[in-house]
């Protein structure tokens, strides 16, 4: 098997379509997005990854991973490659949040078995891995205003240590419109305990997004929405201590950075 420096390979042309191109190094959350020959066979942690029909590849590099990760590229002629990607690591400050309902940090067995119950209908939903291509276009904010929590970052609510945040918390008023970031497929829209009205929308190749405590779900499971289309509105239900829209990213069960998807080269 020969191995890729991804540092190293050249940039997707006509000239080179035959390329294996992946970048050279991504920060720990990323969305990484890779070209290789039509009709490759192509496996990252153990699994194969859908290859679009022009070659393009998709996967997440987890919060927590480390030092390096690698693809494996099976040509439809010629040898086999592995293309090797460090993986920079970030800080992960701490997030105090005070003020949710405690009953949303240290629930009844009862209600622990619900939240467990709905996460894990959520859960099923990411696991949607279709040919469409809706991920490959530029993602746009779904709403815009100020950052007021940001992706990893460890968050401890009520002064007890919770999980790392999963995705990225946007300020703004309740009754806001929050629109798709990207084309696709609604997989779940439903009313849960801990993340109030949810919504997740499905991009393709195992790419999803979902948008929590929202006050209206405009949209229900299968519909088809176009980037920029009106999906629901902002709100502060579930564990929320004002109005915000929590955005998050997932290719299947790995966790991204929505930011790194939003700034991810053109």
């Amino acid at each position: 098997m020969t191995a890729v420096d991804a540092r190293s390979a050249a940039p997707s042309s006509p000239a080179g379509a035959a390329k294996v191109v992946f970048p050279g190094s991504v920060e720990q959350g990323s969305l990484v997005i890779g070209k290789v020959p039509v009709g490759s066979r192509v496996r990252h942690s153990g699994r194969d990854l859908l290859v679009t029909p022009y070659g393009t590849v998709v996967f997440g590099i987890a919060r927590d991973a480390a030092d390096t990760t690698t693809v494996e590229v099976t040509p439809p002629a010629g040898a086999p490659t592995t293309a090797t990607i460090l993986i920079t690591p970030r800080d992960w400050p701490i997030e105090r949040v005070n003020g949710v309902p405690p009953s949303t940090v240290k629930p009844a067995p009862a209600l622990a078995a619900r939240i467990a119950r709905e996460q894990a209908l959520v859960t099923a939903a990411r696991k949607r891995e279709d040919a469409r291509t809706d991920f490959t276009q530029a993602f746009i904010w779904p709403v815009e205003g100020r950052i007021s929590g940001r992706f990893g970052n460890q968050r401890v609510y009520n002064g007890t240590p919770g999980s790392a945040h999963s995705g990225m918390d946007i300020a703004v008023p309740t009754g806001t419109p929050v629109k798709a970031p990207a084309a696709g497929v609604v997989t779940f829209a439903d009313d849960l305990y801990l993340t109030g009205g949810t919504v997740l929308l499905d991009h393709g190749h195992g790419v999803s997004s979902n948008f929590l405590h929202l006050s209206r779900m405009d949209v229900a499971v299968g519909d088809r929405v176009e980037q920029g289309q009106v999906i629901a509105a902002v709100g502060a239900t579930g564990r929320a201590t004002g109005p915000h829209l929590h955005w998050g990213v997932n290719w299947l069960d790995v966790r991204v950075d929505p930011l790194l998807v939003l700034e991810r080269p053109r």
